[in-house]
């Protein structure tokens, strides 16, 4: 095999351009093949990342009638009671749930303002203990809230930094009143995510779906909601799951355990009940639509292949010809069939690797100008690499396989005798 091999080298540099056009046909189906595999794999996590976040493997379980969210401030449902202590402990204890929080909300609240400045728009969130760790937030000056907040419905407030920027532009908040509804609360803590994270916009359905646009979040301790709205309003869940995997069956864990707050049918084009937001669900799905796309023009790379397979294959036989003359004589010297047929397929063979490995190279820059061309994410995949270069392994013989039985069928005597 070695001296195959050998020999099928020094056969491809003495006819270096011939070889060349011979693999170019490979190489540009290999390329392309890298190029759009490339592109598809870089989208595809782009997508999970944006819908997902950087790696917080949360899922809010909430409100909903029919498929929008329900509007607490339309009154309290009829059917929904809040959860119960002991369906939160069953959360928890669930072998996917790494923690879970309970929290209130109100999104587009108008009445928080300092006297000078408002929060036009911001939202406001009634939390638990859990809330800070579970979706990731640290207090990075100030205080969070204590166990004693809580017990004794003390009205203090944590911003983010949007909600302080808007709220005190000049002055540190920490230990200034904020008015929500009309009530003082205490400013203690200002927040932030402890992993900072932003989706690629690029186009507007990516603005729409990942909804970047910030007006300032204020939170309160759950005890204090009555204060500004209403007594046992239900609450929705953010539960973070012990992997990215698992997301979307611990939402359903969840969405089903929730569920037994509501009373009365649960289904229906606008029932009110609980669900899961399955993120990993919609990442895929728009996962299979990029990939659907991009499949048909693996499809049309791979045309080039097959050209580059005839044209290998063509070649071959053409060099079959040319050594009639060196098949008779190594055959007439004692050379078994199967040895003329080893090296011609290994000719063929190590031919159409080389235009593999030299279209991957080409793939991988080619995608990377893709990428700052066009802004595309790219991210190359080592399976298809590999892949690669076995399926240009793969063409070699099986179109270097016809030339290779015919040199190895030759009579020896019309061999010798052929000029």
């Amino acid at each position: 095999m070695g001296e195959n091999i050998r020999l099928a080298l020094k056969g491809i540099w003495s006819h270096k351009m011939r070889s060349f056009l011979t693999m170019l046909g490979v190489i540009i189906g290999i390329a392309s093949i890298i190029a759009i595999v490339s592109t598809i794999k870089g989208t595809n996590e782009q997508i999970m990342q944006n819908l997902i976040g950087a790696g917080n493997n949360n899922v809010t379980i909430s409100l909903k009638q029919g498929d929008s969210d329900f509007w607490m401030d339309a009154g309290i449902p009829d059917n929904v009671i809040p959860v119960t202590e002991a369906q939160k402990k069953e959360i928890r204890e669930l072998r996917s749930v790494a923690d879970a929080s309970f929290f209130l909300k109100r999104d587009y609240v108008d009445g928080i303002t300092t006297g000078v400045n408002s929060l036009s728009g911001g939202s406001l969130y009634g939390i638990d203990s859990h809330y800070l760790s579970t979706v990731g937030l640290v207090v990075f000056k100030g205080r969070p809230f204590l166990d004693s907040d809580f017990a004794k419905m003390r009205k203090v407030a944590l911003l983010d930094e949007k909600a302080a920027e808007l709220l005190y532009p000049e002055k540190d908040p920490i230990g200034r009143i904020v008015e929500i509804r009309n009530e003082p609360f205490i400013i203690v803590g200002l927040v932030k995510k402890s992993d900072v994270f932003q989706p690629v916009i690029e186009t507007i359905q990516d603005y729409e779906t990942y909804n970047q646009e910030e007006y300032g979040t204020v939170l309160i301790p759950d005890e204090d909601w009555p204060i500004v709205y209403n007594y046992d309003e239900p609450q929705d869940c953010v539960a973070r799951a012990v992997s990215t995997e698992e997301m979307s069956d611990m939402g359903k864990s969840v969405e089903k355990i929730m569920k037994k707050s509501v009373g009365g049918s649960t289904s229906g084009e606008n029932a009110i009940t609980y669900k899961a937001e399955d993120l990993l669900e919609k990442a895929r799905n728009k996962q299979e639509l990029a990939n659907s796309t991009n499949s048909l023009l693996i499809w049309i790379a791979s045309i080039a292949l097959l050209v580059g397979g005839i044209g290998v294959m063509n070649i071959m036989l053409v060099s079959v010809t040319e050594r009639t003359n060196e098949i008779g004589l190594k055959k007439a010297l004692g050379a078994r069939n199967s040895r003329i047929l080893a090296q011609f397929l290994t000719e063929a063979v190590v031919l159409t690797s080389l235009g593999g490995i030299i279209g991957v190279i080409s793939g991988i820059v080619l995608a990377e100008v893709i990428s700052r061309v066009s802004g595309t994410p790219v991210a190359i995949s080592i399976p298809a690499i590999i892949g690669s270069v076995l399926f240009s392994m793969v063409i070699g013989f099986i179109f270097g396989f016809l030339p290779s039985v015919q040199a190895a069928n030759l009579n020896p005597i019309d061999a010798l005798r052929r000029e």
